[in-house]
């Protein structure tokens, strides 16, 4: 009864090349990497990335500082319209008065649409240039789920390459030995003498 199995490449056949063993245990062992490797390495990848990019807001956070201006440069009339892309901004001055200081004016980006007169929060740096805002929360795991789906993706098509490399050696292989096979079988049943 076990006789009758079917797709069973490791058992005892008359058939069986070496190069059969080979593929199937290598088919094994690709499939355990592609089940244990890809997932370590995605999250192995995202655990650094999640880190390195906390750390890096967290230190923006502390070097760059949120004020509540007033526009009070002039805007461009009409900015060109791109759809599908980001939120355009453009560079104008505005005016903010720090606690207990005099009023400070700067140029700083500001969103399209933004008149004259209106009031926008801006970020600044320690030189008091104006700078993107400091990562949030969402940012961070965007780049973490990014830079982890990479990492899982990569090790996978290494996984895959390396088993298809493997298949077509193996493949090679088994011809090589059926070709030898054929050559000390093939007298006996053609009559022929080897040359």
């Amino acid at each position: 009864m076990r006789d009758r199995v079917r797709g069973r490449r490791l058992r005892d056949n008359p058939l069986r090349r070496r190069s059969d063993v080979v593929e199937a245990w290598t088919a094994m062992l690709f499939a355990v990497l592609l089940l244990v490797a890809v997932p370590v390495a995605g999250g192995l990848a995202g655990r650094w990335a999640h880190d390195d990019a906390r750390a890096v807001a967290v230190q923006q956070r502390a070097e760059r500082h949120r004020v509540r201006a007033e526009v009070v440069g002039r805007p461009p009339a009409t900015m060109p319209s791109a759809e599908g892309v980001r939120e355009q901004t453009f560079s104008v001055a505005v005016r903010w008065t720090p606690p207990g200081e005099h009023p400070r004016t700067a140029t700083a980006r500001v969103p399209e649409g933004t008149r004259r007169g209106d009031v926008v929060e801006v970020w600044f740096d320690a030189r008091g240039r104006s700078v993107a805002p400091p990562p949030n929360d969402t940012m961070v795991w965007q780049h973490t789920v990014t830079l982890g789906a990479c990492a899982a993706g990569g090790t996978a098509a290494v996984v895959l390459l390396g088993h298809a490399a493997v298949r077509r050696v193996a493949l090679r292989h088994r011809l090589d030995e059926w070709e030898r096979e054929w050559a000390r079988t093939e007298p006996q049943w053609t009559r022929r003498r080897p040359a």
